[in-house]
């Protein structure tokens, strides 16, 4: 018995609250793959906040077909499809599923969806190899944190400065009265 119409519409609006949740959108043709691989898949993106969907092309298409941000999906869905959510880590979910597809050689890229663009595969690869965000938080902190030390050690030469200039002026005052003295002498 197939599906009601209540439960189709119950997994189109489950469609659209994970593609509102998701960054990215990756469409793969997942023929072939038992239901134990299709799970191993799952296992490995789920540490990156992504999710794992296999659905029908026509409820996916009826999801993305009013949202401008998805709509360019609909030229990936013909055959059998699976899709990726992507919340979070872009990079972990895409290199989790390279590694997958290299282990399984079962399954073959379609396409991907972001902020209303179709994107191909070396394009999502491109994306995947971007710092993650922790990495720029990092390398941010860096930046600032060596900003801060470099203006304290600024902040801090500038009474050593004004200290050795100090320290400098009964030096130079004997100097000048021991050069007027000895001028004072020849004259």
């Amino acid at each position: 018995m197939g599906r009601t119409r209540e439960n189709k519409a119950e997994i189109i609006a489950d469609l659209k609250t994970s593609l509102s949740e998701a960054q990215l959108t990756v469409v793969f043709d997942y023929q072939g793959l038992s239901v134990g691989e299709i799970g191993d898949l799952r296992d490995r993106v789920r540490p990156t906040g992504t999710v794992c969907t296999v659905t029908k092309n026509t409820l996916m298409r009826l999801a993305v077909e009013e949202d401008d941000n998805w709509r360019p999906m609909t030229e990936f869905l013909s055959g059998s499809n699976a899709f990726l959510f992507v919340k979070d880590d872009i990079g972990g979910a895409i290199r989790a599923y390279q590694e997958f597809k290299k282990v399984s050689k079962k399954t073959e890229f379609r396409g991907g969806v972001m902020q209303g663009r179709a994107l191909n595969e070396e394009q999502v690869k491109a994306i995947a190899d971007l710092p993650s965000k922790e990495e720029l938080m990092a390398q941010i902190a860096g930046a600032i944190n060596s900003i801060a030390t470099q203006l304290a050690v600024g902040i801090n030469e500038v009474p050593s400065s004004l200290a050795r200039g100090i320290n400098e002026v009964p030096a130079s005052v004997g100097r000048v009265i021991q050069a007027k003295a000895q001028k004072d002498q020849e004259g």
